[in-house]
């Protein structure tokens, strides 16, 4: 592997190395023999698709992990400590991260939120003038101008990226990690995020920086680490770097040709979308889609795939453009009037917005019709009991009683009843949000043949992935969700995973 000092770099100490580090979960080697450096100033773009190793790689280094063989080291010195206090031995040490979700308090001001739980005191009296004092330098140092009295709940969502940029660089660390720090912000947002990143990185600092955005990482970026199945399979120049070789590292073998599909879809237009825009994620979205069609929506997460499914939803209120359901506009319809029509949806979050963990499978499955299973406006015990078998054995959802909790079943079999839910009340277009996040191999392959076995029977299915390997696999046409509109078009048999990555991550 290329070392840090290859590129674009005077031979310096690095500031933090993985020396062949090993990872291992029951059944998932999750970090294979990783050797890794990242010098002062350097920023590092960290590549892989979901489950290549980052976020293991990222938590040996901030002490969160600890590697089953190999040596972590911050500044030259070797993380010892093998409990809890590891994380605060790499704190104490110079590295800091900020993660995807963020953790700021919108009630608080932004000098209480950098501080948050460790307010400077006298005598048991919060520092106020010293605590807002040190907070505007810190943002300071980002370009940041905002008064440190003033609420998080009034700042925008870069701003708010920002002062969690801002929090990190306290105490006057060596290593800042940013885990997808642009993923929810428009362009112009992101542009502020990545001049806050090289400010950074001017004053000496090494950052590590995660993201699939090949325009943002050209940008900023020095060098780029390419993971995948738990190993470091390079480390490259970026301005150097050809995407596509990119993606073919990322990918390796599995960039193989998916099984052609027989695309079963029929002449009819079931759904129209016309110039669409839902600011700021989307500026002008038009497609169509026909009965018995799966259409896959790709991009990177933060793109805006989810507002245009819930803008079709009815569930989020769209700034521009039409949605025509059968030739008909349903443009002021909400979600009951979508659910009407023959639409179902299921959103990406499906522990905090699909299912309600304490009710049964039977409930779960059956809220999108109680009528149809009631008598005289009460629930008939024996009538959800066979309608959810039913749905059970269609779907092969592994559950001892049709009332067992759902928060009791695998996420795999959770993800089946979320579907089931759309299969029972009927509907013929579907709209599904990452429907396979956090499922085992074998649920996956069987959520595919359960789409499309539904488009097979002449439903229609929106299929949203970031997992682009899985697209081909069951889509007979995909789009491509970029800079807030549909920039490609890839057709079965001829959807090929290394262009459509490529397409994703490539910016203008």
């Amino acid at each position: 592997m290329t070392t840090v000092s290859e590129i674009g770099q005077a031979a310096v100490p690095a500031v933090a190395s993985l020396k062949g580090c090993t990872r291992r979960y029951p059944g998932v080697l999750a970090l294979d023999s990783a050797t890794f450096d990242v010098a002062p100033g350097e920023v590092r773009a960290l590549l892989g698709k979901n489950g290549a190793g980052k976020s293991t790689l990222i938590r040996m280094l901030t002490g969160a992990e600890i590697p089953d063989s190999g040596t972590v080291l911050i500044d030259g010195a070797e993380l010892t400590h093998t409990g809890s206090g590891r994380a605060q031995e790499s704190f104490e040490k110079g590295v800091r991260v900020v993660y995807q979700e963020l953790s700021l308090v919108p009630g608080m001001t932004l000098a209480e939120n950098l501080f948050l739980g460790r307010w400077p005191r006298k005598g048991g009296v919060i520092q106020y003038a010293a605590m807002e004092a040190e907070a505007s330098e810190a943002m300071a140092r980002l370009g940041l101008d905002l008064p440190p009295d003033r609420l998080v709940a009034g700042l925008s969502p870069a701003e708010r990226q920002l002062l969690e940029i801002a929090r990190a660089m306290l105490g006057k660390p060596k290593l800042v990690i940013l885990d997808e720090p642009t993923s929810s912000l428009a362009a112009a947002e992101a542009e502020k995020v990545m001049a806050a990143v090289t400010r950074v990185a001017a004053q000496g600092i090494a950052v590590i920086y995660v993201s699939h955005r090949m325009n943002e990482i050209r940008q900023i970026a020095h060098s780029a680490t390419i993971m995948r199945d738990g190993r470091i399979i390079d480390t490259v120049d970026v301005k150097g770097a050809d995407t596509r070789e990119i993606v073919r590292l990322m990918l390796g073998s599995e960039a193989s040709q998916a099984p052609v599909l027989e695309d079963r879809s029929l002449s009819e237009t079931v759904l129209e979308v016309k110039d669409l825009a839902v600011w700021p994620k989307l500026a002008s979205i038009s497609f169509s889609l026909k009965k018995g069609e799966v259409l896959g929506i790709a991009g990177l997460l933060g793109s805006g795939r989810t507002e245009l499914l819930q803008a079709i939803m009815g569930v989020r209120r769209f700034d521009a453009g039409d949605i025509r359901a059968d030739g008909k506009s349903v443009k002021s319809a909400g979600y009951k009037e979508m659910v009407r029509r023959g639409f179902g949806y299921t959103p990406e979050s499906r522990k905090e917005e699909g299912i309600v963990p304490l009710l049964g499978v039977d409930e779960n499955t059956l809220s999108t019709n109680f009528a149809g299973v009631s008598t005289n406006g009460v629930l008939s015990a024996s009538r959800m009991a066979e309608a959810t078998r039913k749905i059970i054995e269609r779907l092969h959802i592994k559950t001892a009683r049709t009332d067992t909790p759902i928060g009791t079943l695998s996420g795999g079999n959770q993800q089946k009843v979320v579907i089931g839910r759309w299969v029972y009340a009927g509907s013929r277009v579907m709209l599904l949000d990452e429907p396979t996040r956090g499922v085992d191999i074998e649920a996956k392959a069987q959520i595919y043949a359960i789409i499309r076995q539904l488009a097979a029977e002449g439903r229609s299915v929106i299929f949203v992935s970031s997992e682009i390997e899985e697209l081909p696999l069951v889509c007979d046409r995909v789009l491509v969700l970029r800079d807030g509109a549909l920039q490609e078009e890839f057709k079965s048999p001829n959807i090929d995973q290394d262009s459509l990555m490529a397409a994703c991550i490539t910016g203008h």
